[in-house]
């Protein structure tokens, strides 16, 4: 039963992970057409930032669920606390994101500079995790190592999309201020189409460690 439960949880990281990014992608056609009117457009915007926190939530649960499952079938060899330990801390970062959405940036700057920072640390913890099990400095199946590299790359295309997206919420805030402009409309459709772009990269890397975590290379 305890299997069971893991790997059901685990594959529900997965299916709400391309469902939410697959949604939010969709939403942001309405939020870049020119035809739309103002409120719709900042609507839609409201809406892709809801659902966007899908894949955010899972993006943080893929670790704990995987290190949980790992533990629960003995693929790694590692005390019973330690899916307990990665639960609490990383259940404490899923708090931290949902707190900097909620608030929107009022008041919540020390909370997003930690959770980036957190981001960027567990970029390089999975990466060198990962290269180590790769070369045979940890011993763990290839799969899981193969896995932890894929997740680095996850996070740190998240990281690159908030990075693209900068210059959209200057052409959003003047938008909805003084109403859509060539130059506004121009900027909200390059910065979500270089966006795009990384989110297709991330689909395919969470659909290659559902695929490792179905073959398991050893």
């Amino acid at each position: 039963m305890t299997v069971a439960l893991l790997t059901f949880l685990h594959l529900l990281v997965f299916v709400y992970w391309l469902g939410g990014d697959l949604g939010a992608f969709y939403v942001s056609n309405f939020m870049t057409d020119p035809r739309r009117s103002v409120p719709e457009r900042m609507m839609a915007l409201k809406i892709l930032n809801n659902i966007d926190m899908a894949p955010r939530t899972t993006l943080i649960l893929a670790y704990p669920t995987g290190l949980a499952l790992a533990w629960a079938k003995h693929w790694v060899d590692v005390p019973g606390y330690m899916p307990v330990i990665a639960a609490v801390l990383f259940l404490s970062w899923l708090a931290l994101a949902w707190f900097v959405h909620l608030r929107h940036g009022s008041g919540s700057e020390l909370a997003r500079r930690l959770d980036l920072a957190i981001r960027y640390l567990c970029v390089a913890a999975f990466a060198v995790a990962g290269i180590a099990g790769i070369v045979g400095l940890r011993d763990i199946p290839l799969f899981i190592a193969l896995k932890l590299c894929v997740l680095a790359g996850c996070i740190a295309l998240g990281l690159l999309v908030r990075k693209q997206i900068v210059p959209l919420f200057g052409a959003i805030r003047e938008m909805n201020a003084t109403g859509p402009t060539a130059a506004t409309d121009a900027a909200i459709i390059r910065a979500n189409g270089n966006a795009r772009i990384s989110v297709l990269a991330l689909w395919v890397l969470v659909i290659a460690a559902a695929l490792l975590g179905i073959v398991k290379p050893t």
